[in-house]
């Protein structure tokens, strides 16, 4: 008689929940509250799941930090690598504030850049490598931004006296600026206006 073998038995309890999804509640919360005032509880409520469930999914609070942080920029600021290939420098920065302005005015999400929110909160030792990550992130999409902006001088698209690097870092501050002002319950209107003002004043047409 032909004896039939038992499978082997199945370490550990499956995985009873979707990561994405996870990883989108928990990227809502730290959006809402910052790196440190995001507390595990919050966390694992809003996710759905159990703290151990976290830990072996995601690791600790930090490392789900910086899983959230990718996602963050892959679906919120897919914008900003899109706006590069616009023709013109203005362009670019039309881009730029008016993608800005269209994440900010979802009603799905919460307000403010996530960078900013994360990096000005962090004060902790243990949060030293959040705003390292925060920081080299904003250097390299700077550092695209200058790149592109270069070009633009090359192609003279930008007059002489305008030095890209400066550029760059006055768009940058314009977005934060912006970020700040939806955080504080800036309404639509007001903050149409800072990006029609801003584009109004930009030194190239």
């Amino acid at each position: 008689m032909e004896q039939t073998l038992a499978p082997p038995p199945v370490k550990g309890r499956p995985r009873e929940f979707c990561t994405e999804e996870a990883l989108a509640a928990a990227l809502r919360v730290f959006w809402r509250n910052g790196y440190e005032s995001a507390s595990m509880a919050e966390l694992t409520a809003e996710m759905g799941i159990t703290k151990p469930s976290l830990y072996a999914a995601f690791g600790n609070k930090e490392a789900l930090f910086h899983k959230a942080l990718d996602l963050y920029e892959r679906e919120k600021l897919a914008y900003t690598v899109a706006a590069l290939d616009a023709p013109t420098a203005r362009g670019v920065a039309e881009r730029f504030l008016v993608g800005a302005l269209e994440m900010q005015m979802s009603s799905c999400d919460p307000k403010g850049c996530l960078g900013v929110i994360s990096s000005v909160s962090c004060g902790g030792p243990e949060a030293e490598s959040i705003k390292a990550d925060v920081i080299a992130r904003r250097a390299s999409s700077e550092a695209a931004l200058i790149a592109r902006f270069e070009r633009a001088k090359t192609e003279g698209d930008l007059p002489e006296t305008l030095e890209p690097d400066a550029l760059a870092r006055y768009l940058y501050a314009l977005l934060q600026g912006l970020s700040v002002q939806a955080g504080s319950g800036a309404s639509c209107t007001q903050l149409q206006q800072l990006v029609d003002t801003s584009l109004a004043i930009w030194p190239t047409r």
